[in-house]
């Protein structure tokens, strides 16, 4: 059988990826992406051509299933090497993944994940905060009763927690923390490895 490789991708600087990523994306047989079109960009930056496969949140489970055929020989093609990719960052962390290795393992499926860029990690070193424990929560969750469940395990939450947000969200997620825990003290990263990278230290 094929193995899949998760690859991180630089979360801002194209300079970041590694020399082992680049040389696992030139030799797989296929590449499943986030987005062809961000993904191609890296790529053809690097002057990597292969073929590409949508694989994003809409369409994570069946896409899955073909990947894992493709993986374990079951097509025409014979057994593949696949790397995921996302947008940026780590695949699986916040970002379509999770489902495929879990899939890949019930089926017997090698996986093999690369070390590299990973925003959440990168921010928490930047900012100052305590490293020593913390807790990523990613995105807060849409759901009204499971957001407050989150908030409410913040008040009496050690060490730092961690979230995303996207930037038009930002302030309206700053008030519904600082009304969860107060004058606690935080940090906003924005722009990691870019020409505008930024951090803003005080309290949520």
């Amino acid at each position: 059988m094929g193995t899949l490789y998760l690859c991180p991708t630089p979360i801002g600087n194209l300079s970041d990826i590694t020399e082992r990523t680049l040389a696992v994306l030139r030799e797989v047989d296929a590449i499943a992406c986030e987005d062809t079109r961000t993904s191609g960009i890296l790529l053809s930056h690097y002057d990597i051509h292969k073929p590409l496969i949508s694989y994003h949140k809409f369409n994570e489970q069946e896409r899955s299933e073909e990947l894992i055929r493709r993986l374990k020989g079951d097509t025409q093609r014979g057994d593949e090497n696949i790397a995921l990719i996302t947008d940026a960052g780590m695949p699986a962390i916040s970002d379509p993944g999770q489902i495929l290795v879990k899939k890949c393992h019930e089926a017997g499926v090698s996986v093999s994940a690369l070390p590299g860029p990973c925003a959440f990690v990168t921010a928490l070193a930047l900012s100052g905060l305590d490293s020593r424990r913390f807790t990523f929560e990613g995105f807060l969750p849409t759901d009204k009763k499971e957001r407050e469940e989150v908030l409410q395990a913040l008040e009496s939450a050690r060490g730092t927690t961690i979230f995303y947000e996207a930037p038009h969200r930002l302030k309206d997620t700053l008030k519904t923390l600082s009304r969860a825990c107060g004058r606690r003290p935080a940090a906003a990263v924005r722009e990691l490895s870019k020409r505008f990278e930024e951090v803003r230290l005080g309290t949520v």
